[in-house]
């Protein structure tokens, strides 16, 4: 059946969605690369909350999605950006679902990695560093005593107390030192949170990287890695070359991941990506690709998600996780689109149309029939009537 789908002016476009998903295949574990998908939550559609309020989870729902990226090989980066830290997902359901899913990881197998923030502690003007530590300190001790390994995550009150880059290096070097294990640090860009402008010490990104790489050149045994969401793959490039030897990069730039994962002759990155979530399967495929050593076959599986990609994460990127989340329901991993906080109002009916394009396209939905029942009765809500 053909589907009528907006576009920006106000005009219809006539869509005939494809009837077959593509073919992918569960494997083996990854050889060549390590590999990260940020996971989104799924809210409690019948919970009887407010986007300031606590955020209700479909826990069951929830598990079955990290269940679903463990099956095809990806690791999972939990309670990050993806599932709405600091957008809707606040401290206590960030903990429980960090135990929960740590827990879950050991009953699958599945590798996890979990984000240690600063969202419990709202910044003001007499906020200390010391106050900044003791919040980073407190979730560092959940995602440690759940068996996960720690992601440091950028913080919005580090941001906002520091004086400069030696409060960077005090604050780092204290949490690294008192980590048990390596961890991975994280650096997310102002275009994902506006509120991380500066970080590191400095709006001169040049300057920020030398601050960066400084923390882990006093550490380098505790740190495993380095998650970067620049969305500037030749910075990434270039700071991925300066790093220790034995410290991975993990892209987390969600415009040009498939040259970076694939590499040069110097060296590659990892991943660690959001828009892996909805593409997991389809990535997981085309990371065993490349294990074989066909950077070729890898790149013709992977670059044509690109687009999709630059679609989801367009300005204002923060609002990326409404169409990941879109995406899942039209996929049937949730029953309902339904966000915590209700975020999945920040996307407009135009971009989700052309996401569930973009999608079908690619063969992306497991189940088209159901994906084109959804997103009709999706443009009929919005008096899209087809």
């Amino acid at each position: 059946m053909t589907l009528h789908l907006p576009n920006p002016d106000g005009t219809l476009r006539a869509y005939e969605p494809r009837t077959e998903p593509v073919t992918v295949s569960l494997g083996s574990a990854f050889t060549s690369r390590t590999v990260f998908s940020a996971a989104h939550v799924v809210a409690d559609p019948f919970a009887d909350t407010t986007p300031d309020g606590p955020a209700a989870v479909d826990w069951d729902a929830t598990l079955a999605f990290r269940r679903h990226l463990w099956s095809h090989g990806l690791g999972v980066a939990e309670a990050m950006d993806t599932a709405q830290r600091g957008m809707g997902l606040d401290w206590p359901t960030a903990a429980e679902l960090i135990r929960r899913s740590a827990a879950e990881a050991k009953h699958a197998g599945g590798r996890i990695a979990c984000g240690v923030g600063t969202d419990q502690l709202t910044a003001t003007a007499a906020t200390t560093l010391a106050e900044v530590r003791t919040a980073y300190e407190e979730q560092l001790a959940v995602v440690e005593e759940s068996g996960a390994q720690a992601i440091l995550m950028a913080s919005r009150a580090l941001a906002a107390t520091a004086k400069g880059t030696d409060d960077y290096l005090d604050v780092y070097g204290h949490l690294l030192r008192q980590a048990t294990e390596p961890v991975i640090l994280h650096w997310l860009g102002p275009m994902f949170d506006p509120a991380l402008e500066g970080y590191w010490g400095s709006s001169d990104l040049d300057a920020a990287t030398d601050t960066f790489l400084e923390v882990i050149a006093a550490h380098p045994d505790k740190v495993d890695g380095i998650k970067v969401s620049l969305l500037d793959a030749r910075r990434e490039v270039d700071l991925r070359r300066r790093l220790p030897q034995g410290v991975r990069c993990y892209t987390g730039d969600d415009f040009h991941y498939p040259e970076l994962i694939a590499g040069d002759d110097q060296g590659f990155s990892h991943a660690l990506l959001g828009i892996f979530d909805p593409l997991g399967p389809l990535a997981a495929q085309a990371v065993r690709v490349l294990d074989t050593g066909d950077t070729e076959g890898f790149r013709a599986l992977l670059d044509p998600t690109v687009a999709l990609s630059r679609h989801l994460f367009q300005a204002p990127t923060r609002y990326y996780k409404t169409g990941v989340v879109f995406l899942a329901w039209l996929s049937g991993h949730q029953s309902h689109f339904t966000m915590v906080g209700g975020l999945q109002s920040a996307r407009s009916l135009p971009h989700f149309a052309r996401a569930y394009e973009l999608a079908d396209g690619l063969g992306l939905f497991p189940d088209p029939k159901l994906a084109q029942e959804r997103m009709r009765n999706l443009l009929s809500l919005y008096g899209v009537n087809q």
